[in-house]
């Protein structure tokens, strides 16, 4: 993913949302989830992911290099897939999109650079 430019993130940090305004995505991504599956995304299935977070081709192929760069197992992808799905919610989005995608993915890296900071 390309670097964000720095006034690109200044800019965000001047517009952001309050606390009161972010409480309520929040409830409202949760409320989504229970009615989906009468369960938080974190919980899901296996099956249920394949089944709630379905995925483009081309977000399918980008989901499969990342595994293969990122050497994810089927534990972590699921994981991503779920905040993928999660993050997709917060936006009110019937869709996993590319970019609710590329977040999920980017956090995961960032999981992962941290981990081997520590060793």
């Amino acid at each position: 993913m390309p670097n964000v430019p720095h006034a690109q993130i200044l800019q965000v940090a001047g517009n952001a949302e309050s606390s009161a305004v972010v409480r309520t995505r929040v409830i409202a991504a949760r409320d989504k989830q229970l009615a989906r599956a009468e369960k938080a995304n974190a919980h899901l299935t296996n099956r249920e992911v394949e089944v709630f977070c379905a995925l483009t081709d081309a977000d399918q192929q980008l989901l499969c290099k990342a595994i293969e760069r990122l050497g994810l197992s089927a534990r972590s992808t699921h994981r991503v897939l779920k905040v993928a799905r999660t993050i997709a919610d917060l936006v009110n989005s019937g869709v996993i999109t590319t970019t609710h995608l590329s977040e999920a993915l980017s956090f995961r890296r960032l999981e992962l650079s941290s981990n081997s900071e520590r060793y």
